[in-house]
């Protein structure tokens, strides 16, 4: 995804991180039944370019879509990134539409003979409190209990991995050190605790690429924290070189 298509500083941070397949593997990899991991192969996980997202949504959605090897076939996860403010009760849905568009980019590339991908769906949420909703699509519809055994057969549906920032406390969030620092400040910003310890984990903050936590700081940055509280905390960071590191950038984008 281009800089011209993230609009909003959580979709710039969370493809900057997790458009890593690194990133993005260990993050998955933790988060998936262990059934499904199992027949993932990780190491071959790799970043397919392109956005499936309806243009209405992209200030509060943005995607990334990866092919790895799935129980020894070409397989593909749609990670679907949402920070809007309340649930979609129309969510899987919505997801059925961005992975019938994925399948019809691989079909006009493909011979008539050859079978789609399997898509492996994730939704990951940037919400503050738990967010209850239809966990598959049949939960839309609207069939008949008598007749529904008889039904069945004709009705498309399909699950989803359903990860929800709500639901994950600070010190268990899995991951990459980059994308834990990532999660955790997507998570503080959601509760209003962007100076917690939980960000400003030292330990951790060196651990991470340096263009990440330039853009961790960026985006704490274009909230609406308290400037001088924030100035405060950047003076407690103990090594000499990210203190100054930090405190230079703060002042560009002040």
């Amino acid at each position: 995804m281009s800089d011209e298509e993230i609009h909003q500083p959580n979709d710039k941070l969370f493809s900057a991180t997790f458009g890593v397949p690194a990133n993005a593997a260990a993050l998955l990899r933790a988060e998936l039944p262990p059934s499904v991991a199992s027949v993932i192969e990780w190491e071959g996980l790799q970043t397919v370019p392109g956005s499936f997202v309806d243009s209405r949504y992209r200030r509060s959605h943005t995607d990334l879509l990866f092919s790895a090897p799935i129980a020894g076939r070409a397989g593909l996860i749609y990670v679907l990134f949402e920070h809007q403010s309340t649930p979609d009760p129309r969510l899987p849905l919505r997801l059925l539409r961005y992975m019938v568009r994925i399948w019809e980019s691989f079909s006009e590339k493909q011979t008539v003979r050859e079978r789609l991908p399997v898509i492996l769906p994730v939704v990951l949420s940037q919400n503050a409190e738990i967010w209850e909703g239809p966990g598959e699509l049949a939960d839309l519809l609207d069939v008949p209990e008598a007749a529904g055994r008889e039904l069945r057969p004709y009705i498309p549906n399909f699950s989803f991995q359903d990860l929800q920032l709500a639901g994950m406390a600070f010190e268990t969030i899995p991951g990459t050190a980059a994308g834990v620092l990532v999660l955790r400040a997507m998570k503080a910003e959601r509760l209003g605790r962007l100076l917690d310890e939980a960000v400003w984990d030292e330990e951790l903050i060196l651990r991470v690429p340096r263009e990440i936590f330039h853009l961790v700081l960026r985006y704490i940055l274009a909230t609406d924290i308290d400037k001088e509280a924030f100035e405060t905390t950047l003076g407690r960071i103990s090594d000499p070189e990210t203190r100054s590191d930090a405190m230079t950038l703060a002042q560009r984008y002040h």
